[in-house]
């Protein structure tokens, strides 16, 4: 990965046409299609004992580097209250890291298990959980991601400061792109966006879970390959638990309206689970720019012997 690929992964899409950094920043436009992120080269801060970074630049190896949590940006929910969202980058590009939710991985204020994840996939991940506030929360309070892995820890806070503002539910800067609405079954109900939806199953350990995701898509799904809007793309992770989960069809790729996929989830240790999957309409979200273009769906699952 390139220096400007590294600044491109961890930077957030603000709303305005600015980039929504402090004076005195160093930073980069970086315009990809029609649309334009804000980058920074962003250099860790050494507090006592901790290293506060939204993710520090360093090389890509197969295995055995760190990850860093990354805040994404926050948006309103219908009900008024507010959705700080968070992502993560890992620098390996093979190793999934495994920090349990602990002492080592943790939120704060409030419980340390507020939805973020305890398996860590391979290179930039984007929006993969939010923390929900209060409708008074107010743009000075602070979340706080904390991960300590390979003897170092990285911190990383959220706010509702305005600058940091990011369009997840209304629609892609330039083309009206809305995330995909995600139900795990037909006519039930739905989730959209970064926070999604949330259900629960239970299972066996050695005995396959089948799941079943519908995807509903406006169509306009836009992207340097798409013709006719992208497709919707289905793609399963295994968020917590006391070991991975071995996923049937781990990616399904449905048309540009959505569609119906189900796949199977088989554990080998019994436990408490939460397994995600993204519904992603933008060939190009990867690249980082914007926070428009997905929804997460979770899965609770308590597992028996």
């Amino acid at each position: 990965m390139s220096a400007s690929e590294d600044l491109a992964a961890n930077a957030p899409k603000s709303t305005t046409s600015r980039c929504p950094f402090p004076r005195g920043t160093n930073s980069v436009r970086l315009v990809i299609g029609r649309s334009m992120l804000c980058a920074i080269a962003i250099i860790p801060v050494v507090v006592p004992g901790r290293l506060v970074a939204q993710a520090p630049l360093a090389p890509a190896a197969p295995s055995g580097q760190t990850a860093t949590p990354a805040f994404e940006g926050w948006y309103r929910n219908p009900d008024g209250t507010y959705s700080i969202s968070f992502g993560y980058y890992n620098r390996n590009t093979t190793e999934v890291v495994s920090v349990p939710i602990g002492p080592d991985n943790f939120i704060s204020p409030g419980n340390q298990n507020q939805g973020q994840p305890a398996f860590l996939y391979p290179r930039r991940n984007w929006g993969v959980f939010v923390v929900k506030v209060p409708a008074d929360f107010g743009d000075q309070k602070k979340v706080v991601w904390t991960i300590k892995v390979r003897g170092q820890t990285f911190s990383v806070p959220g706010s509702l400061r305005e600058e940091w503002q990011i369009d997840a539910l209304e629609g892609e800067a330039g083309s009206n792109n809305t995330p995909p609405a995600l139900s795990f079954e037909q006519g039930g109900p739905q989730g959209r966006g970064p926070a999604g939806i949330t259900v629960e199953r239970t299972a066996r350990v050695g005995q396959p879970l089948s799941i079943t995701v519908v995807a509903t898509d406006d169509g306009a799904g836009v992207g340097a390959l798409s013709r006719g809007g992208a497709p919707v793309t289905l793609t399963w992770f295994t968020h917590q638990g006391p070991a991975q989960v071995t996923f049937g069809t781990p990616s399904s790729r449905l048309t540009p309206k959505g569609g119906t996929a189900t796949t199977t989830a088989t554990f080998t240790q019994p436990g408490d689970y939460v397994l995600r999957v993204r519904a992603n309409d933008s060939d190009v979200t990867a690249a980082g720019h914007a926070q428009c273009c997905w929804t997460n769906g979770f899965v609770k699952v308590r597992v028996t012997p």
